[in-house]
């Protein structure tokens, strides 16, 4: 049983998914692609040949799950909590990119290069659960940096592009930049408002605490997977006219001095991350450069004046919201596991 499937195949993530995979070199054969009734029969391309979508109804989910030795869901928490539990009663690894599963403490909670060994107890059939995108970018940057001392706080700002809302509000954004161009009325039939030219609170509900969505996923995800309760998290998420690639703004408390140089030694020596500082030519990590790439950027890397004794960095990030953020540390879930 060596089968793949992607629950919600023709949304962004899922797309990303399957290019990710042909890129691996692994064979459209191998491939099954659910996705709501609008989308049957859609041919998709899949490196030089093409992969065919199927309905999630139960009858064909069943079918494709007993195939399959890992399956992606990407289709929303709703889906995620009706579909994955079939997924292993047919003895499959689900990997679900959804908040479905992200607090239950029988799922593994993982970000590739942070705390995969969280893996190591994990026996299929079951589910892992791929963290908040916001969460992932952020931690693959911070959690190198645990070995100069104990994080006390973080202090996070999102700048978050609108491919996390979705393939349709990627689209609209666009139009709207057509529109724009030419004075005519902006498209907001999808979101509901004007993105071009604006910068607006993260579209998640915000609880009465006055704490979004987003914002509570980053704080409660970080604490689990660094693995510290007792971890301060505080965050503002907006969204911003950008296609692909969140940027996040960072400052980290430690429990003792930190020199940023040191910070920024450590992190050109991380896999996955790229340090992009240039002070010399204003060159600093941008969404445009990390749109497509595997790895996060990092730059401004500094101290935080606003930290006593010296226990302060601040730095910013940008990750691609549909590759490291969701997609690609999926697959490096599954890659850990061996299950491609």
């Amino acid at each position: 049983m060596d089968g793949i499937t992607i629950v919600g195949g023709t949304g962004a993530v899922g797309l990303e998914l399957l290019g990710i995979l042909a890129d691996r070199g692994i064979a459209p054969t191998r491939c099954r692609v659910l996705a709501s009734p609008s989308s049957v029969g859609r041919s998709i391309e899949y490196g030089e040949g093409s992969v065919s979508v199927a309905a999630a109804d139960d009858a064909a989910c069943r079918a494709a799950f007993a195939e399959s030795a890992v399956v992606f869901f990407a289709a929303g928490a709703e889906v995620s909590r009706r579909l994955a539990p079939m997924a292993v009663e047919c003895g499959g690894v689900v990997i679900d990119n959804s908040s479905a599963f992200r607090s239950d403490l029988s799922c593994p909670l993982v970000v590739v290069g942070v705390n995969e060994d969280d893996l190591d107890d994990f026996r299929s059939p079951g589910i892992v659960a791929n963290p908040n995108c916001s969460t992932i970018i952020a931690l693959a940057a911070i959690s190198p940096l645990r070995k100069f001392g104990r994080i006390l706080r973080i202090s996070a700002s999102t700048y978050q592009a609108i491919s996390g809302a979705g393939a349709a509000a990627m689209e609209e954004l666009e139009a709207q930049a057509r529109a724009w161009a030419v004075g005519d009325p902006l498209p907001m039939e999808r979101t509901g408002r004007q993105m071009i030219f604006n910068v607006f609170s993260h579209d998640s509900p915000a609880d009465a605490d006055g704490v979004n969505q987003e914002e509570r996923k980053l704080e409660q995800e970080s604490r689990r997977i660094l693995g510290d309760a007792e971890l301060r998290v505080s965050a503002t998420c907006v969204r911003v006219p950008v296609l692909r690639a969140h940027a996040e703004a960072l400052h980290l408390e430690f429990d003792r001095a930190v020199d940023p140089q040191e910070v920024r030694s450590e992190l050109e020596a991380t896999n996955g991350v790229v340090v992009v500082d240039g002070h010399d030519g204003n060159k600093f990590p941008e969404p445009i450069d990390a749109s497509g790439r595997d790895e996060v950027l990092v730059g401004r890397i500094r101290r935080d004046g606003g930290v006593p004794n010296d226990g302060g960095i601040a730095m910013f990030v940008c990750g691609d919201q549909l590759r490291k953020g969701a997609a690609l540390n999926a697959v490096q879930i599954a890659d850990h596991l061996r299950l491609l």
